[in-house]
């Protein structure tokens, strides 16, 4: 065999070899994100001549509460962070001490390269616990709560107020009753659920508090959401496309290689 022949079958190989290697970088990055879970309505627009459907999904509106610390907070003071908040109140003695130590365990899990004499790494989630009970939990009594199950005060607000707002929010914007496992009363919302938000306030997610299982897959899903891309931003795809220098450097030179070898091969002889 000539030497432009083994040139032009090593040139063969080597294209689909690139095409399968980009393919299975890819295959390998796709993941299941967290589904979106509260719809508002669809709405449809025209682009190019085609009908498009968009949904809206419900985005959590605000909220103005005191933490522990007796700071006036507000969720839309949340800038860039996943959501995991939770309904308590200090004096539960059944799911509650068991709800605040599952995430205690989930803000522990947070420190910075896991070394336990570093500090918490408060850019990535955000905890909120909103008190059921806020007439009672008044903002000393939730600092003593909180100080008694080592909670770490950067980015885990205990939250009490107005009662009747804190119901409403829990009611008409986490909706919490949707999907918790136990019955609910419009009196007094007792659950083990832990409720997940996304950056845009759009939630993502229930899970039960007192589940293991259920615990590692809202941890999972807190670092799906924080690699989510932004829609108005450049295409992701794109973007890691154009990352992978190495892969396209092969694939140009191999089909530069394949380009003069056709040539070379239908150069009429001399």
């Amino acid at each position: 065999m000539t030497k432009k022949a083994l040139l032009g079958l090593a040139v063969a190989l080597l294209i689909p070899l690139v095409s399968y290697f980009i393919l299975q970088y890819f295959s390998n990055k796709a993941v299941d994100m967290p589904r979106h879970y509260l719809l508002d309505t669809v709405i449809t627009r025209v682009e190019k001549g085609k009908e498009i459907s968009d949904s809206i999904w419900h985005k959590t509106a605000n909220i103005r509460l005191r933490n522990q610390l007796g700071d006036s907070v507000g969720l839309y003071d949340i800038k860039g962070k996943i959501i995991v908040a939770d309904l308590f109140f200090t004096r539960c003695g059944s799911i509650c001490p068991k709800l605040t130590a599952n995430m205690s365990r989930l803000q522990q899990s947070f420190i910075k390269g896991g070394d336990t004499r570093k500090k918490i790494d408060t850019s990535i989630v955000q905890f909120l616990s909103f008190s059921i009970d806020p007439d009672r939990d008044s903002v000393p009594v939730l600092k003593e709560y909180a100080d008694r199950h080592g909670v770490n005060h950067d980015n885990w607000w205990m939250l009490t107020g107005n009662r009747d707002s804190i119901y409403k929010f829990v009611f008409e914007e986490l909706r919490i009753d949707k999907f918790s496992e136990e019955p609910i009363s419009p009196d007094f919302v007792h659950t083990s659920r832990y409720v997940l938000l996304d950056k845009e306030y759009r939630v993502r997610g229930w899970y039960n508090g007192l589940d293991t299982v259920a615990l590692s897959k809202l941890a999972k899903d807190i670092g799906l959401l924080m690699l989510e891309k932004d829609r108005t931003k450049k295409s992701a795809v794109f973007t890691e496309i154009a990352g992978l220098s190495w892969l396209w450097l092969i694939a140009v030179v191999a089909i530069v290689f394949f380009l003069l070898f056709l040539r070379a091969k239908n150069k009429p002889a001399a």
